[in-house]
């Protein structure tokens, strides 16, 4: 494994939702992100609806930020069907955005997956009955592989998993109860927790969600959701120590 034992500081920030009336809105947000930290994690929903102007938009304001910048898409980004462009488009701004592989950030690793939806614990939803359902957790199955595949690439003493979507229920209270099978599933969490080397988890999508979890297996899990992270910290990011 690769050693490092300086601690890494990673600023996540999640549904920032830029519309093509959001010109220069988080310009600032970066430029202060690149002084307090030493890695950025966006954690989906950076589009309201998926739209190339909107990425070009938020793309104009990452150019801003000094550090790397690592990305997950989520729901929104696919809203108009154009995740492609929109990820081409963000990676023109320096961002690299996580799906298939890992990266290492100052001896640090980074895996990252939008996620999906699905149910937590005994409310999972399973595989069974109709060829449509079989389809939605064939979905969130296809997600939690490639986070596993990411992670078990890492060979760092230390990673942090970047999501969309929660893996832990934890980080969705103060949302409505009924919505929790829509916010995120436990399948996530079983991943992550196969890996001793996953010091810390960030998410977004529950925007009026709590700030701070655990997996079963106890890693730390941050919902980052500008909202929440507003809320819990008074910036809008979520600013964390690997």
């Amino acid at each position: 494994m690769s050693q490092s034992s300086e601690p890494l500081r990673l600023a996540a920030v999640g549904d920032l939702h830029v519309t093509e009336a959001s010109e220069h809105r988080y310009r600032d947000m970066f430029d202060e992100i690149s002084r307090e930290a030493d890695v950025v994690a966006l954690c989906g929903d950076l589009t309201n609806f998926g739209k190339p102007r909107e990425a070009e938009i938020l793309a104009e304001d990452l150019r801003a930020c000094t550090i790397p910048a690592l990305a997950v898409l989520g729901n929104h980004d696919y809203e108009c069907g154009q995740p492609e462009e929109v990820a081409r488009i963000l990676h023109s701004a320096g961002v690299t955005v996580l799906s298939e592989q890992a990266v290492i950030v100052e001896g640090v690793g980074f895996a990252g997956v939008k996620g999906f939806l699905g149910g937590f614990g005994r409310g999972e939803l399973g595989a069974f009955g109709e060829a449509p359902i079989k389809a939605f957790v064939d979905a969130a199955l296809d997600e939690v592989r490639r986070l596993e595949n990411a992670l078990r690439s890492l060979k760092t003493e230390r990673s942090v998993a970047i999501l969309h979507y929660s893996p832990v229920v934890d980080t969705l209270e103060g949302e409505p109860l009924e919505i929790y099978p829509f916010l995120g599933c436990s399948r996530l969490a079983d991943a992550i927790d196969r890996f001793d080397h996953v010091a810390a988890v960030v998410h977004g999508h529950a925007h009026r969600g709590a700030h701070r979890g655990r997996t079963p297996r106890g890693t730390p899990v941050y919902n980052c959701a500008t909202m929440v992270a507003s809320a819990a910290t008074g910036r809008p990011y979520a600013l964390i120590e690997i």
